[in-house]
């Protein structure tokens, strides 16, 4: 399986793969939704070692659990869910009183709340999003992060000279870019 032919496979697919002890497919899988699993604990204020303790107990968790999954479609949600209750016991186990639980924002992950309902939809189109990029060509997607992902973000000239561009093109190809991760974030329903 290449990197290229895997982007492009379901979830369904990951998950099959995966149980098949392809390797590839695990690393694809993990690659996928990486960045959703540490965002939710940076969002609860954990710092970046605790981000990546609650990241690691969470492909655990999916690694176990994986045959069980009822929807692999809906890992997303599953992934988010998990996470966010791992936040909650990592801030619980260390010493937070309930009351700074619900002042950080964890009262969030209780699942029938309307601020749980909102964290998740906006944590899905952040993932929706992430999709999109990777899915652009490479010229692209190093545009659109170089200019709108670095901090400090980065000038015009410093974007040209490391893409190897003219400076006087930047603002033409992001224009052609940003129209394809418009166009792809369409398709996926954003």
């Amino acid at each position: 399986m290449t990197a290229l032919a895997g982007s492009e496979w379901s979830n369904s697919r990951l998950v099959e793969e995966c149980l098949r002890g392809n390797e590839q497919a695990w690393s694809l899988l993990v690659e996928r939704y990486k960045n959703l699993i540490y965002s939710i604990p940076i969002r609860y204020g954990l710092q970046a070692q605790d981000a990546a303790d609650i990241f690691q107990a969470v492909c655990l968790d999916l690694f176990n659990e994986m045959g069980r999954l009822r929807d692999p479609e809906a890992l997303q949600g599953w992934l988010i869910r998990v996470t966010s209750h791992k936040c909650y016991h990592w801030k619980r186990q260390e010493g937070t009183r309930p009351g700074e639980l619900e002042d950080d924002g964890l009262d969030k992950v209780s699942g029938g709340s309307p601020a749980a309902a909102e964290m998740i939809v906006d944590l899905e189109r952040e993932q929706l999003v992430r999709e999109a990029i990777a899915a652009l060509p490479e010229r692209c997607r190093e545009m659109i992060l170089l200019l709108f992902f670095e901090q400090p973000p980065q000038p015009y000239h410093e974007v040209a000279e490391k893409l190897g561009l003219a400076r006087g093109s930047i603002g033409f190809i992001r224009g052609r870019c940003l129209k394809r991760l418009k166009r792809l974030l369409q398709e996926k329903g954003f």
